[in-house]
């Protein structure tokens, strides 16, 4: 194989709601945390196990404000993006990573009478263009910006 591929799709429920950062030129960019769960039963014990796995979202420009706009903490999502990984320096000068999921694909799977949302679809080829808006899913491009997940929720699932 001559290329390579960096895709995930993940499909979880929400840990808050979008937080938003404004930049220039009307650029911005939305931030948020997905937990999606493995449940299995351990073969040896017979015991029931659940694990949690919690992913940094990020979106950008039409589609941030779109999930800052109809999607609530709790909401199940299914969003599509790249992995990527950041270096950067704490207060302290110590070399830090994070990961995220910058995404390029999201649909709303919350029904909108549970969560106040409706289902809504961007399209957007390019960073700069705007995204049209319709009712299934949703598309954007993405880069990088610093993460702070630090939380933990009590999640409705």
């Amino acid at each position: 194989m001559a290329g390579t591929l960096n895709k995930v799709m993940l499909i979880g429920h929400t840990g808050d709601d979008v937080k938003m950062h404004y930049f220039d030129e009307n650029a911005c960019i939305g931030r948020f945390p997905l937990a999606t769960n493995e449940d299995y039963v351990n073969k040896s014990t017979g015991e029931r196990v659940s694990n949690t796995e919690w992913h940094n979202i990020v979106v950008r420009n039409k589609a941030a404000e779109i999930c800052e706009k109809y999607l609530k903490k709790g909401d199940k999502v299914y969003v599509e993006g790249r992995i990527k990984t950041r270096k950067w320096q704490d207060d302290k000068g110590m070399d830090r990573y994070s990961t995220e999921v910058h995404c390029t694909e999201f649909t709303f799977l919350t029904p909108k009478d549970q969560s106040g949302s409706a289902p809504v679809n961007t399209n957007q080829t390019a960073p700069n263009q705007h995204a049209n808006a319709n009712p299934t899913s949703s598309k954007t491009t993405s880069n990088s910006i610093p993460s702070n997940e630090d939380e933990e929720d009590d999640l409705p699932f």
